[in-house]
């Protein structure tokens, strides 16, 4: 069998999966999102010129590039058609939620995005998000509305809870989570009030790598949390807030690095979102759901490629590849050489994670 026919019957076998998660669909349109897709896992760029060198097709350059730029401007990827393509991956029992934004240029127009992720199998693979019209922070009503729409799909008893950065703060946004039974882990300011005192003015004599904590439980944003303060390695004071147990807070504060590890993989040292020269927030929002559908694909086969291969680790226990580009790695090669292996890769689209246990954490030191 020739690569163009393998390119054909894998596109196929794509939009046929894809129509069991999305019935609604025509198959005619989610062939043309199956060979976008698997075009841009060997692309490795969202520029359309390129994406279109890799589609499987007896046309023109040019035509395939209209066919890559008209898979982006048709309303046949909703944000909820990526959220019910991904549900399947996630497994049973409860999930631990990452929010944060991420943010970039083409020329002078800012491009914003405010992602919510569950943390699966080691990586954060955005669920839903919202394309801001504007650059900067996200408002309170943004964040609200992307917690219901997942709350729509994912109770809130299945939420362990919802980590997120010092821009993700105020009373009305953490009443919400308390109010739909949330419980959250976020970095509060330096200026934030503790009744009669700033925070920054507390333990002021820390030192890096010390933990300090208020044993009594503080009124922070219309609600009794713990606070936690550590200074990291820079000299930066790390100021957390959260409902959990006191001695869980600071190792769960950390898994939000995950959703940072996410961004680099969908960007400049991934998948190129940033270099698209889309506009079009609408537009944008397909290309990230495509991007989200593939990042979560290549986790899932590098969670089990890790399974079956344990990976090469440096000197201080850490794998010396990434579990997503690991993933990307055999996924690729799948998609441009085929085989059975491409068969199993697509099956890992529909099976869930391994559980992510972030339930035993390692206690702070108070």
């Amino acid at each position: 069998m020739t690569i163009p026919d393998t390119a054909h019957l894998h596109a196929d076998t794509l939009a046929a999966h894809l129509k069991t998660r999305l019935p609604h669909r025509r198959l005619d349109a989610l062939r043309r999102l199956a060979e976008v897709l698997l075009a841009l896992l060997q692309a490795e760029s969202t520029l359309h010129r390129k994406i279109a060198l890799h589609l499987p097709r007896e046309a023109t350059l040019e035509s395939k590039t209209r066919t890559v730029a008209r898979v982006f401007q048709d309303a046949h990827l909703t944000p909820q058609d990526v959220t019910d393509v991904l549900l399947p991956l996630l497994p049973d029992g409860k999930l631990t939620l990452i929010m944060d934004r991420t943010t970039w240029h083409y020329g002078q127009t800012p491009l914003n995005i405010l992602v919510l992720g569950a943390l699966l199998g080691g990586a954060v693979i955005p669920l839903v998000w919202r394309v801001l019209p504007h650059q900067g922070n996200s408002c309170t009503a943004a964040r609200i509305l992307l917690v219901a729409r997942l709350l729509k799909v994912l109770p809130a008893r299945r939420w362990t809870v919802v980590i997120a950065d010092r821009e993700f703060i105020g009373r009305e946004w953490c009443s919400f989570l308390r109010w739909k039974r949330i419980r959250q882990c976020v970095r509060i300011r330096e200026n934030t009030r503790l009744e009669d005192e700033l925070v920054r003015d507390l333990f002021t004599t820390l030192q890096p790598g010390e933990v300090r904590t208020l044993f009594e439980w503080s009124w922070v944003y219309g609600g009794w949390m713990h606070v936690v303060i550590t200074l990291s390695p820079v000299g930066d004071r790390v100021i957390v807030a959260s409902d959990l147990p006191v001695l869980d807070i600071l190792q769960t504060y950390r898994l939000r690095w995950g959703i940072e590890s996410a961004f680099s993989s969908l960007k400049s040292r991934g998948l190129n979102l940033e270099a698209t020269h889309m506009t079009a927030p609408e537009r944008i929002s397909r290309l990230f759901g495509l991007l989200c559908i593939a990042l979560a694909w290549m986790a899932r086969v590098g969670a089990q490629w890790v399974q079956d291969h344990p990976p090469r680790q440096d000197n201080r226990g850490r794998a010396v590849v990434s579990q997503v580009r690991i993933g990307w790695q055999v996924l690729g090669q799948a998609a441009r050489w085929g085989g059975e292996i491409f068969g199993d890769c697509l099956q890992l689209l529909s099976m869930p994670f391994p559980p992510t246990n972030t339930s035993n954490f390692r206690s702070v030191r108070c």
